[in-house]
């Protein structure tokens, strides 16, 4: 397991902790980001209906899955094999059954059948249908809304989440270096795509990568306009930039950067707003600090970019961790106007002061940690507009 098991059991103390200040007896986890975090379990097997359940008086938590997964509970986490139970295979997209059919069973089993439940409403992977089946298979059970109940708990990092962070960061400058040396005039988007995914997964000699939660997103020109775009098979022209945004992953912990590019001599106007984008980052991470809240760092960065005519409405950060797809955030706080969220020593984000216009866009971003008196940047690239005729200089 990437933990002992004494940090399982505080992380699970602390959910409960939680779950008692809240009124919740039963919490259904389905996030597996937040399954992850509580019990260690690692599949890519998201896609179908899972569980883990945690029962306020009782000690350990109970996962549930299908069956060909279940080899898998026991393989990755800290449970006693009688603690991972396995739905059977014609539940599978059947129109007949369903895995919360059987879950619920295993609720009534245990006598959980009449508390007050705590689902994750929020969660990708919790479907309308499977609130449904619960409902109609535990009627007099109370449900309560607990989407976020694990993701704040998981909102300070112990240190060796940290260090595995720091891992993550070092493979992310491995595939921003691999992004730098592959885009350039005549190349294919794909093929940058794959030099920077090899980075990721290859990591460095003494760690590997873990697959992103979100893959390298790569708009080029015109439509560095808009963030979220990946790639395709055109090739790069001359003259236009590209903006790179990835992440590096280690035992599912993420360290996200972002990061433009321009093939040729850039335009003097993307060059003074890509000027003020640092001046305005460097100002926001210096006002990093434990006891100030986050809207204290947003203000930081906007009193830079305002008296430059600039205006920024989508939020400047969030918290970074764990991760699965389709997303590396936690959902819980946003560095941005009227988020009173108070900073402490080891909340991790990820820093994404993205400026998008009509015909372009830039992004230069960094993942930090709060210390205990300000905040250290874990990610380590050049911090600028990288010119690819000066790339050698540039980093």
């Amino acid at each position: 397991m990437p933990f002992s098991l004494e940090e399982y059991q505080h992380r699970l103390h602390k959910t409960k902790a939680k779950m008692e200040q809240l009124g919740i007896d039963v919490l259904l986890i389905t996030d597996p980001a937040n399954m992850n975090y509580l019990s260690g379990y690692d599949g890519w097997s998201f896609y179908v209906d899972q569980m883990l359940i945690v029962i306020v008086d009782e000690a350990e938590p109970i996962w549930i899955g299908r069956k060909m997964d279940a080899n898998a509970a026991v393989a990755t986490t800290w449970l006693q094999p009688e603690h991972v139970l396995y739905y059977p295979e014609d539940h599978i997209h059947s129109t007949e059954r369903h895995p919360m059919d059987y879950i619920a069973s295993v609720l009534k089993r245990l006598r959980q059948a009449e508390r007050r439940i705590g689902i994750e409403m929020a969660a990708y992977y919790f479907s309308a249908l499977s609130y449904v089946k619960l409902q109609s298979n535990l009627p007099n059970a109370k449900f309560v809304d607990a989407s976020l109940l694990v993701n704040w708990v998981r909102i300070v990092k112990s240190e060796p989440e940290i260090e595995y962070i720091r891992r993550a960061a070092q493979i992310a400058g491995l595939g921003m270096d691999a992004a730098a040396a592959t885009i350039q005039e005549g190349i294919r988007e794909c093929d940058a795509a794959a030099a920077i995914f090899k980075s990721l997964v290859t990591g460095t000699d003494s760690y590997g990568g873990d697959y992103p939660s979100i893959v390298p997103l790569l708009p080029a020109g015109k439509n560095t306009s808009t963030p979220h775009l990946t790639w395709t098979d055109r090739r790069y022209s001359g003259n236009e930039i590209v903006i790179i945004e990835l992440a590096g992953c280690h035992r599912r912990y993420h360290a996200p950067m972002a990061r433009t590019i321009s093939i040729g001599k850039p335009a003097e106007e993307v060059m003074n707003v890509s000027n003020i984008l640092v001046e305005g980052l460097n100002a926001a991470l210096e006002s990093v600090k434990p006891g100030a809240v986050l809207e204290e760092v947003e203000f930081a960065w906007n009193q830079v970019i305002s008296k430059h005519g600039i205006v920024k409405e989508s939020r400047l950060g969030y918290p970074v961790g764990i991760g699965y797809p389709p997303d590396w955030g936690e959902h819980t706080a946003s560095i941005r106007k009227g988020d009173r969220t108070v900073l402490q020593p080891n909340m991790t984000f990820h820093m994404i002061p993205g400026l998008w216009f009509d015909d372009y866009g830039i992004e230069i971003s960094e993942t930090f940690r709060v210390t205990e008196n300000g905040c250290e940047v874990l990610t380590d690239f050049h911090r600028g507009l990288i010119v690819k005729d000066q790339i050698d200089l540039a980093m």
